[in-house]
């Protein structure tokens, strides 16, 4: 008797039924939101159906994609340029010299408190006055260049956010691993570049995907100086011939350059976390 009872499987609980979901005031705005952006994404592919215009894609298709190329080629060294300057900037904000860490720490907050098209407009205007000074260190020849301006406007500015990024990411790593290199008799230098550095670099991963999209938008400012990248080209097209798709066509285009952005990142993340899924 004894063992029958300990042995009898419990009845089956049937649960309830969930109560059926009721159309709150935030499902009904968000039904909303989701349909007046599906009628805006059909009105637009209507209207550049009906806008469409062999002629003008023919004769300015190719300036895009040559704008296209300098916009990547810009972002792209400017992206890695910030990168290597980060290194040490990050390194001076997180020195216990206070000179150093001041340094680091005004470079950081310049950079970053003040637009980006100030910054370029500084390079390229500002030190532009100065051709005479610029001639006799030999520095006028680059600098009398926009694209090199803007190079220089994007690195400094970049390096300042991955800076920032970098040290974040150093700062998440736990105190233990430096403490169990130490232990080892591992160097600090090659515990950084060897133990830490990796670590860190999967935390800053998501934010430097981040910076690269904010870098790609942040771009399209050097047409104001006469670089013609893909927003260049784009307004050369419209004042030839004040056709709004122009902007339309230049937009979608850096649609899907940050798509294409994003899905290479999050396959990245997937692969360098893959031995954290469990």
């Amino acid at each position: 008797m004894t063992e029958s009872f300990i042995n009898a499987r419990p009845a089956t609980v049937l649960r309830p039924p969930a109560p059926p979901k009721k159309w709150t005031r935030g499902r009904v705005v968000g039904h909303l939101l989701v349909g007046l952006w599906i009628a805006l994404l059909i009105g637009l592919l209507v209207y550049l159906y009906s806008a469409w215009n062999p002629e003008l894609i023919a004769k300015y298709g190719p300036t895009y994609l040559a704008g296209l190329k300098t916009t990547i080629g810009l972002v792209g060294s400017s992206i890695l340029l910030g990168a290597l300057i980060s290194i040490p900037v990050a390194l001076g904000r997180m020195s216990k010299n206070r000179i150093a860490s001041s340094i680091a720490y005004a470079y950081v907050y310049f950079f970053r408190g003040t637009p980006l098209i100030a910054q370029v407009f500084l390079f390229y205007y500002g030190l532009g006055s100065f051709k005479p000074q610029l001639e006799a260190v030999g520095l006028w020849t680059f600098f009398r260049e926009a694209w090199y301006c803007a190079l220089l406007a994007f690195a400094l500015n970049t390096a300042a956010y991955q800076a920032e990024i970098l040290r974040g990411a150093v700062r998440s790593v736990s105190l233990g691993q430096w403490e169990g290199a130490a232990s080892l008799g591992i160097s600090k230098f090659v515990t950084f570049w060897k133990v830490i550095l990796p670590q860190a670099l999967i935390v800053a991963l998501r934010p430097y995907g981040n910076e690269i999209i904010l870098m790609i938008k942040g771009s399209a400012i050097v047409a104001l100086i006469t670089v013609y990248d893909l927003m260049g080209y784009t307004r050369l097209a419209y004042s030839r011939t004040f056709d709004f798709q122009a902007y339309l066509w230049a937009a979608i285009i850096y649609l899907i350059l940050v798509e294409i952005i994003r899905h290479i990142w999050d396959w990245l993340e997937r692969r360098i976390t893959r031995h954290l899924i469990r």
